[in-house]
């Protein structure tokens, strides 16, 4: 059995996943988080391998935690244009997703998480790649910003796995239809 490609991420209530400029403030302001969630915690032990583009790398490294790589114990693969030096476990590449993607479910080991953006997130959309898709969606509306899914030339359907509700946070798994 090949591994699962998960797209775990947050969006807003009117589906953008950054504001106009590129940020994210608003994941830590949408809600109080009274209750304690472990889900991510959960998510993550079942994944060895992290994809992110190298706009949402730099967030990542130069924002939320700067000094402390949240994935050093996973495969890191940044698709990125700019020629950068590889770190340990972190690959830098400008091999297109979908072909990273096939090659990676081919290997052995746990579930392939993709972290975002918006640029990796469509040709995988778009080619019916992702297997699960587990949305966060956070209640508040952004009016503007970077929108989680692009314009599509065909629609997807998918299947409710799940659903649960904590902090105000609706949370949602869709897996893919195969026919």
């Amino acid at each position: 059995m090949s591994r699962k490609v998960i797209l775990y991420i947050a969006t807003s209530l009117d589906g953008f996943i950054a504001d106009e400029a590129g940020g994210i403030e608003w994941l830590s302001t949408a809600t109080d988080y009274e209750e304690s969630d472990n889900s991510y915690e959960e998510f993550y032990r079942q994944v060895d391998t992290v994809l992110m583009g190298r706009t949402t790398y730099d967030q990542v490294v130069n924002e939320l935690a700067v000094d402390n790589y949240p994935y050093a114990d996973s495969d890191s693969y940044i698709l990125t244009s700019r020629g950068t030096a590889n770190k340990e476990k972190v690959v830098f590449t400008d091999e297109a997703v979908e072909s990273l993607v096939q090659k990676l479910k081919m290997e052995a080991g746990q579930d392939i998480w993709i972290v975002g953006g918006s640029s990796l997130v469509t040709p995988l959309v778009a080619n019916n790649m992702i297997d699960e898709y587990h949305l966060a969606t956070l209640p508040i509306i952004l009016g503007k910003g970077i929108p989680l899914f692009a314009e599509q030339s065909h629609s997807l359907k998918l299947k409710l796995k799940e659903v649960s509700s904590l902090n105000g946070i609706v949370s949602a798994i869709y897996t893919k239809i195969t026919n």
